[in-house]
């Protein structure tokens, strides 16, 4: 199966790039070739080959390795940004978490739909992965036991620490990355993500 050594020379590629240790390594891959929709399911699609310029609809063995650590990396932060309503009454703080909030389920989405388009797997090969920006259970259950400002302070860890590593990694998808869609997400996440870290230093001011 092609899909395997995908996953894995992806891993690979960006541990190169961002010095990530939880990726096992594995022989490149060739970039897997998409079809011209994004359907909400997909079939394994075949493997194609890829000019220098990677041509659109070919997605790199980089692009699926970044999509699916975009996921991962979202799917821990979400529940971070879902406890801020019950965890404090700071306005600034409630409308901060509510728009970070949907903005990464709009990434996560698009991330997904790509990661279906590609034929990667669907299962998530950082499962169990503490990696920079992920958002440990035992972190989450520390912040479920803090109020107020305490919460706070302890989210605003957690948010600055995931829009780093998110900003940059999305930057080493932009420079080696081949397929236009996620070279495009990967260029958005770092726009908005420098943005949301200049909001979260407002936040941080006495």
């Amino acid at each position: 199966m092609r899909g395997i050594p995908v996953r894995k020379a992806g891993c690979l590629l960006l541990a190169a790039l961002l010095l990530l240790s939880a990726c096992t390594s594995g022989s490149p891959a060739e970039p897997v070739a998409s079809t011209t929709t994004v359907p909400s399911t997909a079939t394994a699609a075949p493997v194609g080959t890829a000019s220098a310029g990677g041509p659109a609809g070919l997605f790199s063995a980089t692009d699926i390795a970044w999509l699916q650590l975009t996921v991962a990396m979202n799917e821990r932060l979400l529940p971070v940004l879902d406890l801020v309503p019950s965890r404090t009454t700071d306005p600034a703080w409630l409308r901060f978490a509510a728009r970070l909030g949907t903005a990464h389920r709009a990434d996560l989405s698009t991330a997904r739909r790509l990661l279906a388009e590609s034929g990667a797997p669907t299962t998530n090969p950082h499962e169990g992965h503490d990696m920079p920006g992920m958002v440990t259970d035992e972190e989450l259950a520390a912040l479920r036991s803090a109020t107020g400002v305490a919460f706070q302070r302890r989210a605003g860890q957690h948010v600055r620490a995931h829009l780093d590593q998110a900003v940059r990694i999305a930057t080493a998808e932009q420079r080696a990355g081949v397929h236009p869609m996620t070279t495009a997400l990967a260029s958005a996440v770092v726009r908005t993500g420098n943005a949301d870290l200049a909001g979260l230093d407002r936040l941080d001011r006495p």
